[in-house]
């Protein structure tokens, strides 16, 4: 864990082993921390750098990257604010370590935040998994995202997201021009292994064979 305190996020950072490899950058759900997600990124990207912040919002205790006002209800005014800081975060911290923009990997409000960094800082970020993942912000993403890959997996029987809200994410993020890829899967909100399959060979496809 990093000491430095010019760098405003607690994270785990874990130096590439295998050279070439898009670094990730992982973005926990509600409640999650720093740790939860290195066994995912070591998973899906063996090798890889991983950048694990943890998100600065308490909620009832549970670190999360914004607030929000109810369930599915996000205080768009720190949405915004909170992707802003964490884009200057990723920025900083690949430029220290001399890596390029990362693809985000996020479950849930990370996956949240990630698409609302892809809105408002895109050149933040070379891709996403979306995993669970919401309209972030109601208007339309003011940043060029052409070409800029997106996975977003939704599952079919999640209680939280509203099917439609995630075929508009998908829809919004395609308007202004991300290369998306929208599955919906047998699933609730958590996540299964065929998440975890989809987005490995997604990851090998579209980045990790050299692109």
């Amino acid at each position: 864990m990093t000491t430095d305190t010019s760098i405003p996020f607690v994270h785990r950072y874990e130096p590439a082993t295998e050279p070439g490899r898009t670094p990730l950058l992982l973005l926990h759900g509600t409640g999650g921390d720093e740790n939860d997600l290195l066994p995912l990124g070591r998973l899906l990207s063996p090798g890889a750098a991983l950048i694990s912040p943890r998100g600065q919002v308490l909620e009832n205790g549970m670190p999360r990257f914004f607030r929000r006002l109810a369930e599915g209800v996000f205080d768009a005014e720190d949405v915004r604010a909170r992707a802003d800081a964490l884009a200057d975060f990723i920025e900083t911290a690949c430029a220290r370590c001399g890596h390029p923009a990362p693809i985000a990997v996020g479950f849930s409000n990370g996956a949240n935040i990630a698409a609302a960094i892809l809105y408002r800082r895109p050149q933040a970020l070379a891709g996403a998994v979306l995993l669970r993942a919401m309209v972030p912000l109601e208007e339309a993403p003011a940043g060029d995202l052409t070409g800029k890959p997106v996975l977003i997996l939704s599952g079919n029987a999640d209680p939280i997201i509203p099917a439609a809200n995630a075929e508009r994410l998908a829809a919004r993020l395609a308007a202004a021009g991300a290369e998306v890829e929208h599955r919906v899967l047998r699933a609730a909100h958590g996540l299964t292994q065929s998440d975890v399959a989809i987005a490995q060979t997604w990851l090998a496809q579209t980045w990790l064979a050299g692109k």
